[in-house]
């Protein structure tokens, strides 16, 4: 299965508008686009459907000259350039989208939109996996309940912000206890039900050492697009 050639289209607009560049310039393809910012305090290059772009200062666009976008697309390689410059790890990431999820299957437990459920889903989970998704700071979560105790428990939870005004950032969220139970899978299936209900396209952002995360996407019929890699610039 492939995206709809409309769908990577409106990926490639999104995309344009967070980079700053040129509405038409992923749609163009071709060669790298470099768009300088010396005031940017976060060095990015991201690789969407075969189209490299890198945004930062004017040092680093010269740095990247004659490197490859493979080579951009590493994170070691992006610190190594920015080392100078107090350049700080943030993350390496694969881009998944999706235009046809799955059947959404039956729930079988209590959906809560409240947000503190969301919070409490976070409390359950080790800090670095609630820091990595920030479920509860989503606009619109989606937590599945096993309400059969007192308070009710949250097992697994999803959400999304919406980005660029058409793409559905999404994260997902599960309890140490219930894991490998498909309830990710399930939960993510709600959230991109609505999404996509909205008129949103969602995005799958994980990080490339993440597997767990990958499966999920690859499950839920997320497709991959590209990379994202980012350095934070310190004075």
């Amino acid at each position: 299965m492939t995206l709809r050639p409309s769908t990577v289209s409106t990926v490639q607009l999104a995309w344009a508008q967070i980079l700053g560049v040129d509405q038409d310039a992923l749609a163009d393809g071709g060669m790298r686009i470099h768009c300088e910012k010396d005031d940017s305090s976060v060095l990015t290059f991201v690789s969407l459907f075969g189209t490299g772009v890198l945004v930062g200062p004017g040092w680093a666009i010269e740095a990247a000259e004659d490197l490859t976008d493979a080579e951009l697309a590493s994170h070691s390689k992006l610190l190594e350039i920015s080392s100078p410059y107090g350049g700080q790890p943030l993350g390496e990431a694969a881009l998944y989208f999706c235009d046809d999820g799955p059947a959404i299957p039956g729930v079988g437990q209590t959906v809560s939109r409240d947000p503190r459920h969301a919070v409490a889903l976070e409390g359950a989970c080790p800090t670095n996996d609630s820091t990595e998704v920030l479920l509860s700071e989503m606009a619109n979560t989606f937590v599945l309940l096993d309400d059969s105790v007192d308070p009710p428990f949250p097992h697994a939870g999803a959400g999304y912000d919406i980005r660029a005004g058409s793409l559905a950032q999404m994260g997902v969220l599960t309890a140490p206890e219930v894991r490998r139970r498909g309830l990710a899978l399930k939960a993510a299936t709600i959230a991109m039900g609505q999404a996509m209900a909205s008129g949103l396209i969602p995005q799958w952002r994980a990080r490339t050492d993440n597997t767990a995360s990958i499966r999920t996407a690859v499950s839920a019929a997320f497709e991959y697009a590209g990379t994202q890699t980012s350095v934070v610039l310190r004075p």
